[in-house]
């Protein structure tokens, strides 16, 4: 079958990817299919979602990779030839993505932040952010099928429709490879999940020490926020796991609140807030650019503004 085709790694991601996939597929006329790595029983969701087949992807021996995967989608896609191919653009999902497009041999836009059909309805628009968020670029891929890496929470997630129909096919088991996996160990996170928090804390290079840090610490636990930072606060100074930065190569975060302490709001940061519903900053700088995005701001010295700013919260919670 041609259409839409879907590859992404955990059920959240897969709704956002078929929320897009069932609209471009409405306008092509053609039909979105959805490959199922994990729980078989999501097969009806994803069709209730807008998936019209799910490809069931088998488990995986205890040491083999994930990219195990690959010489099946690969195969699924010769035979079917899908109009376009979206894949999550996780680590994972941005390498498994180069690789499946290097052996159909065909283009892929990475980092899609939006997509869209020329008028002709023959050629997708695929917009990518470059120079570091200062621009964009719009790129068309001129062989099948057209590709893109989509961010997870870039879209909103498909709603169900009851008695919606679809297909399920299971694939064959992957063909032993040349690398197998010898022993796995979890990272073990040392904070929250900042892209699932509804409220985020972040700070800058305006923290003069780290012992500092408490003070954002203390406002996020008021409001029952995480913490998150700019990436010289995790990669240079190592005040916080590398997993909680926003930023064009950290992470890409979607909160209802953000509260920026310190950040000078330069492109790179911004472009991995650009989504939150309500941002809010405090610098001591008034031309600050992160004061040019934010809804609100206070101007005035961290150092001051924050314990008062944590003190009258804590009480207005009480009441």
């Amino acid at each position: 079958m041609a259409g839409v085709w879907i590859l992404a790694e955990n059920r959240n991601q897969t709704l956002e990817l078929l929320s897009v996939a069932a609209g471009l597929a409405e306008k092509l006329g053609t039909q979105v299919a959805a490959f199922l790595g994990g729980d078989p029983q999501l097969a009806q969701e994803y069709i209730s979602c807008g998936a019209d087949e799910v490809l069931i992807l088998p488990p995986l021996a205890e040491d083999q990779p994930q990219e195990a995967y690959i010489p099946i989608i690969v195969e699924e896609a010769r035979q079917g030839d899908p109009d376009i191919f979206l894949i999550a653009a996780t680590l994972r999902g941005k390498e498994m993505a180069a690789r499946i497009a290097a052996r159909l041999n065909t283009g892929l836009c990475s980092g899609c932040t939006a997509l869209q059909l020329e008028p002709t309805g023959e050629k997708l628009e695929m917009e990518r952010l470059v120079f570091g968020g200062a621009a964009v670029q719009t790129v068309t891929c001129l062989t099948r099928p057209q590709m893109a890496t989509i961010a997870p929470r870039t879209f909103a997630a498909a709603a169900p429709v009851a008695g919606r129909k679809g297909q399920v096919k299971e694939l064959a088991p992957p063909p032993p490879g040349l690398v197998k996996v010898l022993e796995r160990k979890p990272k073990v996170r040392q904070s929250g999940d900042i892209n699932e928090a509804k409220v985020l804390v972040c700070v800058g290079r305006g923290i003069e020490k780290e012992e500092d840090m408490a003070l954002a610490r203390g406002l996020a636990e008021v409001i029952g926020g995480e913490l998150a930072c700019t990436r010289p606060i995790a990669e240079e100074f190592h005040w916080l796991p590398e997993e909680t930065y926003i930023g064009l190569s950290g992470q890409k975060v979607k909160p209802d609140i953000y509260i920026g302490i310190g950040i000078s709001g330069q492109i790179q940061h911004v472009t991995g807030i650009r989504d939150a519903r309500f941002i809010s900053a405090i610098n001591r700088d008034e031309n600050a650019e992160i004061f040019n995005m934010s809804d609100c701001g206070i101007v005035g010295d961290l150092y001051a503004v924050l314990p008062e700013l944590t003190r009258e919260l804590k009480q207005a919670l009480k009441k």
